[in-house]
């Protein structure tokens, strides 16, 4: 698609709506007519608005062909709306495609995804992109508060290209500029379905959902039984220094929410990475000692290769090997910072194969397959 026609495919209709500092009202027009009317619930050449905070109201022409978004969380949820793949993340490594194994028929090259952080994140990067791109599914309060060299006027001047901003960050509430709405992990969802006029496929997979939220409430023990655990980040090169995580009503926590367990680390002085910075050591872990040790930064790897690598050198370590997580074999993987609704049914089951010893399906995978298939 040449340029010319890039900006007639996407017009803008700003009008100057702001919310939380941030302006996003803009539109998409189509030189392809009724193509973009192919979402269930589209509006075709009708005009429609969707809105989430921090962003406020935007308003599309026609439905967004193309994306890129912030995190796995939320290309997580394209894929379940049968979407294809954004075109950017902030970093693709972060973005598990293995867990699409799990399911027929399900699978995301994202072979050629760019990686937005990278390096510097710079406004530069998305004034590139948004030749490519309909839509910004990243909040713009992250990158604020995530960076340092960003100002009002970068996210301003980059959607006054006509390629808005429409997302919450919400896999953590650690962040303190964080002083708008959270959205739980299906209030997002939603909101995302509204934007891609697909909202037959989030309610088939909010049905879903709440089956699968009942069948978990017959395998968690009562309360006094269920185990205490703590979550790190571990790399093979700073064994011995991690960054904790509370458990949190972020997202990346839902799984560990869901199962009931008991933060080792919330009756503590340990305070959560995302504000703090800090990190753990074994002889703080010893004086709390988890039933459980679940280390994130470990989802490239198999099952086997954490064992052969991150667990051997625990028990390998003449003060870690005291602890009784690593003394009972109850070191894990402990499932990645975004999750969205697929990713979320799978890393929630094998956290239940690791806490509770379950052996059946707690999910129909055929299912998820017909949902993203647009069986409805």
């Amino acid at each position: 698609m040449t340029d010319d026609s890039r900006m007639t495919r996407r017009t803008v209709l700003r009008t100057g709506v702001a919310a939380a500092g941030v302006s996003a009202l803009a539109g998409c027009l189509s030189e392809f007519g009724d193509e973009g009317d192919e979402g269930d619930g589209s509006n075709g050449d009708e005009t429609y608005t969707v809105s989430m905070p921090p962003v406020g109201a935007v308003e599309f022409d026609t439905v967004p062909e193309s994306w890129a978004a912030n995190n796995g969380s939320w290309a997580d949820m394209g894929i379940a709306l049968g979407q294809s793949p954004p075109e950017a993340l902030y970093l693709a490594s972060r973005y598990h495609t293995q867990y699409y194994d799990e399911i027929p028929g399900v699978s995301v090259d994202k072979g050629d995804m760019t990686s937005l952080w990278e390096g510097e994140l710079t406004p530069e990067k998305f004034m590139g992109l948004a030749e490519d791109v309909d839509v910004f599914v990243n909040d713009p309060n992250f990158i604020l508060g995530r960076t340092s060299g960003w100002e009002q006027s970068d996210i301003d001047l980059i959607e006054q290209t006509g390629t808005p901003f429409f997302a919450n960050s919400i896999f953590s509430r650690g962040y303190d500029w964080h002083d708008y709405e959270y959205l739980s992990l299906y209030e997002a969802f939603e909101n995302l379905a509204e934007l891609f006029q697909e909202t037959e496929r989030y309610e088939a997979f909010a049905a879903l959902h709440d089956e699968f939220q009942e069948t978990l409430s017959e395998i968690v023990p009562p309360e006094g039984e269920r185990p205490s655990v703590a979550i790190m980040w571990a790399t093979e090169a700073s064994l011995g220094e991690f960054s904790p995580y509370l458990i949190d009503e972020g997202t990346s926590f839902k799984q560990w929410r869901e199962l009931g367990v008991v933060d080792a680390f919330a009756e503590t002085d340990v305070r959560d990475f995302h504000n703090s910075r800090g990190a753990v050591g074994y002889e703080t872990l010893l004086d709390i000692d988890p039933d459980v040790i679940l280390f994130r930064g470990q989802e490239a790897k198999t099952a086997a290769e954490f064992q052969d690598t991150i667990v051997s050198a625990l028990e390998s370590d003449n003060t870690a090997r005291k602890l009784s997580a690593v003394e009972s074999g109850d070191v894990y993987r402990g499932g990645p910072l975004y999750q969205g609704p697929i990713t979320n049914l799978v890393v929630t089951e094998r956290a239940a194969r690791q806490l509770y010893d379950v052996e059946e399906d707690l999910f129909d995978r055929q299912r998820v397959a017909e949902i993203v298939d647009g069986e409805l």
